[in-house]
C-alpha cells in the first residue's frame, strides 16, 4: 500500500503510523519478527528496564540499525525521576527523543499530571523532542503542546487493560484543537480499537500489550498494522454523515412505473 501521507515529528517522517513497544515478547525473536510484521519504524525502550552496554547482540544493538528508538521514562513517579531517565536515555543511545512518562499510582498507571507538565517544561528547555504519555484530557494537552511537546500521547483505556478507545468524544476534541501529532498510548486491545482511533482523526498508535501478550504476536502485529492503515484512509476518505432513518442507496428517480 502506498502512503501519500507520512507522519511528521519534528520533522522526520515516518511511513508507518503504528509504534510498537519491545516488552512482554515470549521471547527476542518473536518481537523481532512482529516488529516486522508491524511495518513499523519507531519502538520504544524502557531505559530503566534494559541493559545499556554494548556487548554482543544485545537488543539495543539488534534494533538499533533497523529502528528509530523512542526511549520512554516508564517506572517514573516524579518530574525529577524523568528528567534523570531522560537524560541518561540521551547519553546512553545518543538521541534527544523520549517518550516522557510521569505515573501517579501503581494500581491505574494514569499519568500525574502534576509531574508530568514540569518534567516536560523542563525536557524541551534542554533540547529534547518530547512525546507525552498523558490523559485524554483536551486542557492537559493543550498545555502540553503549548510547552513545546513534539507529539501528544493521549491514553485510550489505562495502559495494558486492553479497553479500546473509551471516550472517542475527548480524543476527537483533542485532535481538533492541538496542532502537533496526536498519538493514541494504552488501551488497545484489538484491530478494531486501532481503527476507531485512527478513524477519529489520530495520527498514530502506539501499543505494547495488546501485540507481545496476544496468542499469535506475529499475526496480531499484521492486523495492527492493516487496522491502522484502514483507519487513516477511512478519515481521509470521510464517512457518511450518521442519521436516525434509512437513505436509500438506489433512489425511486428514473423507475420504470408498473
Amino acid at each position: 500500500m502506498t502512503i501519500t501521507d507520512p507522519l511528521v515529528i519534528a520533522g522526520r517522517s515516518f511511513t508507518s503510523r503504528l509504534v510498537l513497544g519491545t516488552s512482554r515478547y515470549p521471547n527476542q525473536q518473536v518481537l523481532l519478527d512482529a516488529l516486522t510484521a508491524g511495518g513499523t519504524e519507531m519502538v520504544t525502550v524502557s531505559i530503566r528496564r534494559i541493559s545499556v552496554a554494548r556487548e554482543g547482540e544485545s537488543l539495543l544493538e539488534l534494533l538499533g540499525p533497523r529502528y528509530h528508538l523512542l526511549p520512554n521514562t516508564a517506572g517514573c513517579y516524579t518530574a525529577r525521576d524523568a528528567v534523570v531517565t531522560a537524560k541518561l536515555a540521551r547519553e546512553a543511545l545518543e538521541t534527544d527523543w523520549v517518550k516522557l512518562e510521569v505515573i501517579g499510582d501503581d494500581e491505574t498507571l494514569f499519568p500525574d499530571v502534576e509531574q508530568l507538565l514540569p518534567a516536560a517544561e523542563e525536557l524541551v528547555k534542554d533540547g529534547f523532542v518530547v512525546l507525552p504519555y498523558c490523559n485524554d484530557d483536551p486542557i492537559t494537552c493543550r498545555k502540553l503542546e503549548d510547552i513545546g511537546c513534539a507529539a501528544i500521547m493521549p491514553l485510550g483505556a489505562p495502559i495494558g487493560s486492553g479497553m479500546g478507545i473509551r471516550n472517542p468524544y475527548n480524543l476527537a476534541i483533542i485532535r481538533e484543537q492541538c496542532r502537533v501529532p496526536v498519538i493514541v498510548d494504552a488501551g488497545v486491545g484489538t484491530a478494531s480499537d486501532a481503527a476507531v482511533a485512527m478513524e477519529l482523526g489520530c495520527d498514530g498508535v502506539l501499543m505494547n500489550t495488546a501485540v507481545a501478550q496476544a496468542k499469535d504476536p506475529v499475526l496480531m502485529a499484521q492486523a495492527m498494522r492493516g487496522a491502522v492503515e484502514a483507519g487513516r484512509l477511512a478519515y481521509r476518505a470521510g464517512r457518511v454523515p450518521r442519521k436516525l432513518y434509512a437513505n436509500a442507496s438506489t433512489t425511486f428517480e428514473g423507475m420504470v412505473e408498473l
